[in-house]
């Protein structure tokens, strides 16, 4: 009870202070007259460019708020742009689900490519399951939204979220960090710039999070506790510099996690058909429940990228990115949400994908030029054995799959006038996409599944291939007000259904998504230089639309469907003043509609009879960052960040609960419907401690500060399975104190 009330009072302090003192932010350069915003530099488009001149609607999160924010994971990144929409995967917190503008693939399932694609030091990170993990040494995160199709390729049909670290500096000098919190957290991260020997440079990293589950478990469960977090992360960076125009750069990441899963709570269960079940049904955000499986995730991640830079001339840059990237991954899931045996699952698997680039980049008086060449292999398998029902169905199912992926592409900036920037560019993709499946049944307990379903050996390949441009026409009417039109295809490709209950299913490639995206913007910049604000506003219209349908027929599985034709239009606003040296007031707002055009639906167009899932008609953040007191100390800084989410669907499913177009064999989208909600993060902090040769700092944070109990997330497994369905809930609040150190 003190917690509940310590924590709240201690932020109505801080809001009433921001109010009265005009907290603050070294946002704004206090050596200047005039404090200004910093100038923000982004690589959206394969060249550093300041992020206002940049003809593309891409939000970047500088090195400060990462830390003042706690970002250190794709999982952090929820609302810090509009139309950005980032959910932990269901059941597991290594894997997520990601939306920009409506766009996402649902389920990680490996065998599945993601539709946002994310990209660490300029190397793709090919799918979502196994994708947070933690990014040591920070420098940004650009966040590019609309379809990239021309220099970022395949799979970045929603956008690219681009995750940039900071290079060896060649000089002595570090950073170190201590966090405790509640749930007995505690976690320590530190890194190490060496000095410069020779022609090397060299920096290190490390962290390890420990803690205790949010939620406890009854007596007889498999497992003590539920929602852990235990996890390892290193960083080794290398420059080598062999002349003033030849460079290599080496980066290696691991991140290694062995922790508990998040509780799958039954919030429905048809009593005629699941009475069994009906004791432990619940619509609350429990904080002791009983399970029966052993429950775990482990995530074990790895990646090598080297890039070689050649300054061919002044005005020409040849660079060669080679990348490794390798995944270990296994869960077993209790998906009942009781201590009985009902429903469990396991996914043992493994990834690896390498990727070769070549990009030349260039410019004249009149034209800036991207172009280059791009190789990606990867394939990967799981075993995914699954048990119902007290084992009496058992499934052995198996899935492998690979991918070979071509690519050359070009982009050309001409400046027609000083102030008229045209733009073209092309990408054509070629991929082979392959399979194997095999699933056989059982219904004895403690005997493994025998009866094949679809026999050892089945397999399938096919080639798809696209070519998507981009056009973009840019004007420049002062040096602070930029407009754009843009238009863009985008291009994910076709493959398998790994999941397949049967052979034909198995073999039949679901076809490549398209799209087509127009786009308008407007960025500027006013008060002098201490307040933006960008708009965008855009359509995207979607062909052969991929989507996921879970079925809980035969193993439980997600399968892919062409659903058709789709429309999405949206608008976006982002905002950032700095109306003192003391004070940052950041805001970003977004609207969304989208709807079908075409659904077809066993021969019947369901248009106006299915949802649009994980698309909300209205989201906004708001950041409140500055400096509440200067002291002998150091300066007492403050941070609030609100962000609120309006009601969304989790699942392609009809709409219609009653009438001609209902059908009560198939699920229902109201039922999995989740309700706006609104999350409050907060950090009060003391820094700028002098020590010496160093610099400290200590904060008290906490993430969900009201301790709201929303659901975010669904599992529906439909009439066929006893509409049992599964809500998974924001974390409760935790919070804790931080202690930083750098020299």
């Amino acid at each position: 009870m003190g917690d509940r009330v310590r924590i709240p009072l201690l932020v109505s302090a801080m809001a009433a202070t921001f109010a009265a003192t005009a907290p603050a932010r070294a946002a704004a350069d206090e050596t200047a007259a005039e404090p200004v915003l910093q100038e923000v530099v982004v690589t959206a488009q394969k060249r550093e460019e300041r992020l206002q001149d940049v003809p593309v609607a891409v939000t970047a999160i500088s090195e400060q708020q990462i830390a003042d924010r706690g970002i250190s994971s794709i999982a952090d990144l929820s609302a810090m742009a509009p139309n950005l929409h980032v959910l932990p995967s269901v059941n597991n917190n290594t894997g997520m689900q990601l939306s920009i503008r409506g766009a996402m693939q649902q389920n990680p399932a490996l065998y599945w490519d993601p539709t946002v694609g994310i990209y660490v030091d300029g190397v793709y990170v090919g799918k979502n399951l196994g994708s947070v993990f933690d990014i040591l040494d920070l420098a940004r995160v650009e966040v590019l939204r609309g379809p990239q199709g021309t220099l970022y390729g395949r799979n970045t049909l929603a956008g690219a979220v681009n995750f940039v670290t900071l290079p060896p500096s060649g000089e002595f000098g570090g950073k170190a960090s201590v966090r405790f919190g509640n749930y007995n957290l505690r976690s320590a991260k530190a890194s190490l710039d060496l000095p410069r020997f020779g022609i090397a440079s060299i920096s290190l990293a490390a962290r390890a999070e420990k803690r205790d589950g949010t939620i406890k478990t009854t007596p007889g469960s498999s497992v003590s506790e539920l929602n852990t977090r235990d996890s390892t992360s290193a960083r080794f960076a290398l420059n080598l510099d062999f002349t003033d125009t030849f460079q290599a750069a080496y980066r290696f990441d691991y991140s290694d996690a062995d922790q508990i899963v998040n509780h799958s709570y039954l919030s429905r269960a048809n009593p005629a058909i699941l009475p069994f079940l009906q004791p432990f049904v619940t619509h609350d955000r429990d904080a002791r429940v009983g399970v029966d499986a052993p429950t775990f995730e482990r995530s074990k991640v790895q990646g090598h990228a080297l890039t070689l830079t050649w300054d061919v001339s002044d005005s020409n840059t040849l660079k060669s990115i080679t990348a490794y990237r390798e995944l270990d991954w296994d869960d077993v899931l209790d998906l009942d949400g009781s201590p009985l045996p009902v429903a469990e699952t396991s996914r043992l698997s493994d990834y690896d994908a390498f990727s070769q680039e070549l990009q030349l980049v260039g410019s004249t008086d009149r034209l800036n030029y991207v172009g280059g060449l791009y190789y990606f292999k990867d394939d990967g398998f799981a075993f995914n054995p699954q048990t119902f029902f007290f084992g009496t169905a058992n499934y052995d199912s198996r899935y492998g799959f690979g991918t070979k992926a071509w690519a050359a592409y070009g982009q050309v900036d001409y400046k027609a006038t000083d102030a008229l920037t045209l733009t073209a560019g092309v990408r054509y993709t070629r991929e082979e996409r392959n399979t194997e499946r095999y699933l056989a049944f059982g219904s004895t307990p403690g005997v493994p599944p025998n009866i094949p379903l679809i026999p050892m050996g089945t397999a399938a390949d096919d080639t798809f291939s696209d070519t998507t441009p981009v056009f973009i026409v840019a004007y420049k009417f002062t040096d602070s007000v930029n407009a754009y039109a843009k238009y863009s295809g985008g291009f994910k490709s076709g493959g398998f259904n790994g999941e397949a209950n049967t052979t034909a299913e198995a073999v039949t490639p679901y076809q490549p998504e398209k799209l087509k995206a127009y786009e308008l913007g407007l960025k500027t910049s006013f008060a002098d230089g201490r307040a933006i604000v960008n708009l965008a506003a855009f359509q995207n219209d979607s062909d052969d639309m991929q989507l996921s349908i879970f079925t809980a027929a035969g193993a439980s599985s997600s399968i892919i469907r062409n659903a058709g034709k789709a429309t999405t239009r949206g608008a976006e606003l982002e905002a950032m003043w700095a109306p003192s040296d003391a004070l940052l007031l950041q805001a970003n707002v977004a609207w969304l509609d989208g709807e079908y055009d075409k659904f077809i639906d066993e021969g019947i167009n369901q248009a106006n009879n299915r949802a649009m899932i994980h698309s909300p008609k209205s989201s906004f953040n708001v950041l409140l960052d500055g400096r509440i007191a200067r002291t002998g100390w150091g300066d007492i800084r403050g941070v609030l960040d609100y962000s609120w989410t309006d009601d969304y669907y989790t699942y392609p499913y009809q709409l219609a609960s009653s009438g001609p177009q209902y059908n009560p064999l198939r699920p229902i989208a109201g039922d999995t419907l989740v309700k706006a909600y609104g999350v409050l993060n907060a950090r009060l902090a003391l820094s700028g401690i002098s020590l010496g040769d160093a610099q400290g700092e200590v904060s008290l944070w906490s993430r969900n500060l009201t301790d709201e109990d929303h659901i975010i997330n669904y599992i529906d497994f439909g009439p066929s399975f006893g509409s049992l369905t599964d809500a998974y809930y924001l974390e409760p609040r935790t919070y804790g104190i931080e202690v930083n150190f750098s020299w």
